[in-house]
């Protein structure tokens, strides 16, 4: 099976739009609103408020220079004020990847330690969008936020400062769910349940628990794999993506082979899977090692979430080591050191309700995503809409993928994907600025819609479109 480009660098968690590159344009403070409170509705009302609307994948950055959502952040300030006024709808909710810690160039200067601050940054860069969100809340709607990946440790005090009126899905508001995840029910039988959908993927997943001996700091070092492949990629793009040979080891087949009856280190199989993938990546991201860095050289200064220390490319990457007994086994040799072990236990971790069978499968899974919707759907249907703990559940709305998506269970439940609002997204043939409609009743089943905003008062229903 062959995977694209773009495929493989949305998996990590970098957005479809680094391949058209970082905006470079020097615009800063997010001034986009025009306050037009005379924004026509999204479309002909009903008299009850009925509608629940599946927003993700934002991706507000830091600075406009480092941003996937740029030119279309004025239109995302049109969508609130055309939401402000469509009567019928009873909840907003940002399913996820709201405010982005992970697009950044390795070289991201100042170093900073204080990820609170660091957010406020991002919010006070994306301020006309906050204040919409805050008076789609005075408009009687309400505005529910749901943890991603990109701000997995986004504190909900921070959040719950800027946007006081927010009802957050996070641990915080003790809804059972660690930091940096959550789940939503909601709907007139609470039949509606929304995640981001990082929970299930290996890349994205909240990690306490692959570094935490390394680190010394037990439950902190939350960072998955997927952030430090973010900011190399991002780097990359800054670069221009420039094509540029790589000097990493690899493992054959034979070395495989080898390996597998002679080491004592359990699921080489994974490690080899995993250290496959994050080969054929490599060779796809090539940053200039002359300009900035080779892979030996310590690139990742980290003093957040728990690290505290400066690590290569080399860091992560598995490798053919060998344990005090001279048997050989893959791994990298520091961080996520047999991060194959820990998937279990990760699961766990995060309270996957049914989790996978092997690290290798959620692997592949995680990292064909994009390609292939089918793999979230598939974790939808195990965890919720085929869950017999989970009947009551009809419709399940993901994130995460970028990939808007519609696909109905042999019994007629339904998984949505709500797409992005990142300004180029390569990943889906129907784009941007795609959101998810979830019509809910005391009696039926519920009504299901994906629809485009393309200005205000003009949005288009690509249900059909995205849906197999």
């Amino acid at each position: 099976m062959n995977f694209s480009r773009r495929d493989f660098i949305r998996s990590l968690g970098v957005g479809a739009g680094t391949f058209v590159a970082l905006n470079v344009s020097g615009c800063s403070g997010g001034s986009d609103s025009d306050s037009d409170s005379g924004a026509n509705p999204l479309w002909d009302t009903g008299d009850a408020r009925n509608k629940i609307i599946i927003i993700s994948d934002l991706h507000l950055g830091v600075d406009d220079n480092y941003t996937e959502t740029l030119q279309n952040r004025p239109l995302l300030i049109k969508f609130l004020q055309s939401l402000q006024n469509t009567k019928d709808v009873r909840e907003l909710v940002i399913a996820g990847d709201f405010l982005d810690e992970w697009y950044l160039p390795v070289y991201y200067y100042p170093l900073y330690t204080d990820q609170d601050q660091f957010y406020r940054n991002v919010i006070a860069n994306n301020q006309s969008v906050f204040d919409e969100l805050n008076k789609v809340i005075t408009s009687g709607i309400k505005l529910v936020y749901v943890p991603g990946n990109h701000d997995l440790t986004l504190r909900a005090s921070v959040l719950q400062a800027a946007i006081p009126g927010l009802f957050q899905a996070s641990s915080e508001n003790s809804n059972g769910d660690p930091q940096g995840l959550g789940a939503y029910y909601t709907g007139d039988r609470n039949e509606i349940v929304i995640e981001h959908g990082h929970r299930y993927d290996v890349f994205s997943a909240p990690d306490t628990i692959s570094n935490e001996a390394l680190c010394g700091n037990p439950g902190t070092t939350i960072l998955p794999a997927g952030y430090f492949y973010a900011r190399y990629a991002a780097t990359w793009v800054l670069e221009g993506q420039p094509s540029v040979p790589q000097s990493l080891p690899e493992i054959t087949d034979a070395d495989f082979s080898a390996i597998q009856t002679e080491s004592n280190i359990a699921d080489q199989s994974g490690a080899y899977t995993y250290h496959k993938i994050l080969r054929s990546i490599s060779n796809r991201m090539t940053p200039y090692e002359s300009r900035y860095f080779d892979a030996e050289v310590k690139i990742f200064q980290m003093r957040i979430s728990g690290f505290n220390d400066d690590y290569s490319y080399k860091d992560f990457y598995p490798d053919i080591q060998t344990d005090g007994d001279g048997k050989r086994f893959i791994s990298a040799p520091k961080l996520f050191k047999n991060i194959q072990t820990t998937w279990a236990a990760r699961q766990t971790a995060n309270k996957v309700k049914v989790p996978e069978n092997t690290f290798a499968s959620s692997v592949t899974g995680a990292v064909v995503a994009p390609a292939f919707p089918e793999s979230y759907f598939t974790w939808a249907k195990a965890n919720y809409l085929e869950n017999p703990a989970e009947a009551n559940v009809e419709v399940v709305v993901f994130g995460h993928t970028h990939v808007p998506a519609r696909r109905d269970t042999d019994s007629g439940k339904c998984y949505l994907n709500s797409g992005t609002w990142i300004d180029h997204n390569a990943n889906s043939t129907v784009g941007s600025r795609t959101f998810a409609v979830v019509t809910t009743g005391s009696s039926g089943k519920d009504v299901t819609a994906l629809y485009q905003f393309v200005d205000a008062g003009n949005v288009v229903d690509v249900t059909a479109t995205v849906s197999s």
